[in-house]
Order: structure tokens, then C-alpha cells, then sequence
């Protein structure tokens, strides 16, 4: 695991938004974006295999870790502006984005409206649609009333298959530390952007090196929404994650890292 330096902050789009880096200053950037209810350090796992090359950069949204949380609802086009208002204040021009659920929420919108600021986008189990809109309505109820500790083991067992819950203790407690350092306003804001996005036809503006990947038993960000990306998505490439749920990036952490490095290091050796 990375150690933790503490976050720097900058001031953009009315926000106090933390962000941290690793790697060589030298390097090209990747931008790694979180999934709802995470902070960036649900990246450390990740973060090693690309760091010898790449300058990493992560992030917290609005309204989660060390940012700031703002009066919501937000939208997916709102933090994806945030992210670009992010690399203008770094100075950075384009970046490979790598992001996972709400995260490749925020890439589709980057790759879509952005384009001339990605060199490659990895979307990392997620989707253009979240319904019914019911089930986050009630999930908003259950976090009014119970907070976010209502919400946490139902997360985790949407987020890792069984197995994993069962064979790796300390990986599971270092999530749900993350889940609950999550508050009900953020999370709300956050949660309703998911729940009112519509960017299936935005996918066809999309024209940078796209992956698609997924864990198989992702039961929140399922394969069938990923192969909905992957034929919208001229030219992306789908690989599916045998034996991982909804954060593929914690549950097989070497399938992934390894899938990753090669479709970044297959574009960059090209620029």
C-alpha cells in the first residue's frame, strides 16, 4: 500500500477539492477518478503499478474524503467540469483517465465534451444509466434516516463477491472506513447525479482509445451495461474481470493493474 502523504487542496468552481500525486513530475498524467461513497485512497491498490512511469493523480469529488461538500443535487456533467477545472489549475493538458463507476461516469463525460484532454479513457465498471429511480430514492430515505452506517454492509455486498467478504478481513474494514468517512449531504449529492444521468447517446462522440472493463459479478455496474458502452463507444475494447464485483480494481488488484498498464502503455507508446 502507498503511504499517505497528507492531500494538498486547491480552490476551483466555488469548491475546496483535495488531490494527491505519485510518480515522476516528468511523466505523462493519469487521472484516476472514484466511485460514489470512496475517497482516492480506494486507488492504493492500483496506484504501484502504474507509478514507475506515470505521474498518478487522484482526487476527491465534491462532497466526499477531503473536499469540500456543496449545497447539491450535483450532476455528472458538474463533476466532470470539476475534474477539467482540476488539470487547468495543475497546468495539465490531457491525461489518461482511468475511473470507476461514478468515476467512468465522469470519463464518459470528459471523453464526450473534453475530448482534446484525454489521451485514453479506462472506464472501469460502470454505465451510461443507473434506474430505477426508485432505488435510490430509497436508498436517500435509508441515509436520512439511519446515515451512511444504514447504508455499508448492503455497499459491500454489492461492491465484492462473497468469497472475497470472506477471505480478505482487512481489505473489507479499510472500505468500509472509506464507506462510512462519507457523509449523508455528499453522498446525496453525489447519488442523485447517478440516478439522474442519461449519457448512452453522448457515447458516440467518444472517440478516444477507450477500455471497458468489468468485473463479471458486478451486480451494480452489470457486464450488460458494459456492453452497451462497448458498442457505442467506436473502437473501445471490453474485458470482463472473472471472480470480482463491483470494485474489480480492490477485489483482483494484479488482473486489473496488468489490464490497465498495458492499454495505457499501448497508447502512450504512440504519442
Amino acid at each position: 500500500m502507498t503511504q499517505k502523504p497528507e492531500h494538498q487542496t486547491i480552490q476551483l468552481n466555488g469548491l475546496e477539492l483535495a488531490y494527491r500525486f505519485d510518480g515522476p513530475e516528468d511523466g505523462h498524467v493519469v487521472l484516476m477518478a472514484n466511485s460514489l461513497m470512496s475517497n482516492y485512497s480506494m486507488w492504493d491498490w492500483n496506484v504501484p503499478a502504474l507509478a514507475d512511469r506515470y505521474r498518478v493523480l487522484r482526487y476527491d469529488k465534491r462532497g466526499h474524503g477531503g473536499s469540500q461538500t456543496t449545497p447539491g443535487p450535483y450532476s455528472i456533467s458538474q463533476l466532470a467540469d470539476d475534474a477539467v477545472a482540476l488539470m487547468d489549475a495543475l497546468k495539465i493538458d490531457k491525461v489518461h483517465f482511468i475511473g470507476l463507476s461514478m468515476g467512468g461516469m465522469i470519463g464518459q463525460q470528459m471523453g464526450a465534451r473534453y475530448p482534446e484532454r484525454v489521451y485514453s479513457l479506462s472506464l472501469c465498471d460502470t454505465a451510461s444509466e443507473m434506474p430505477p429511480r426508485s432505488l435510490w430514492e430509497d436508498r436517500f430515505a435509508t441515509a436520512r434516516k439511519d446515515g451512511i452506517p444504514g447504508l455499508v454492509d448492503g455497499t459491500i455486498q454489492r461492491w465484492f463477491t462473497a468469497p472475497f467478504i470472506e477471505r480478505a478481513p482487512q481489505d473489507i474494514e479499510k472500505v468500509r472506513q472509506m464507506i462510512l468517512g462519507t457523509g449523508v449531504e455528499g453522498y446525496i449529492g453525489c447519488a442523485s447525479a447517478v440516478r439522474d444521468m442519461a449519457q448512452t447517446t453522448m457515447l458516440l462522440k467518444i472517440k478516444a482509445p477507450t477500455l471497458i472493463l468489468t468485473g463479471r459479478q458486478d451486480p451494480a455496474c452489470t457486464v450488460e451495461q458494459a456492453i452497451v458502452l462497448n458498442r457505442m463507444i467506436d473502437g473501445s475494447k471490453l474485458v470482463l474481470i472473472e471472480d470480482a464485483a463491483h470494485l474489480s480494481n480492490i477485489e483482483q488488484p494484479a488482473v486489473f493493474n496488468q489490464t490497465i498498464r498495458e492499454f495505457i502503455d499501448s497508447v502512450d507508446n504512440t504519442l
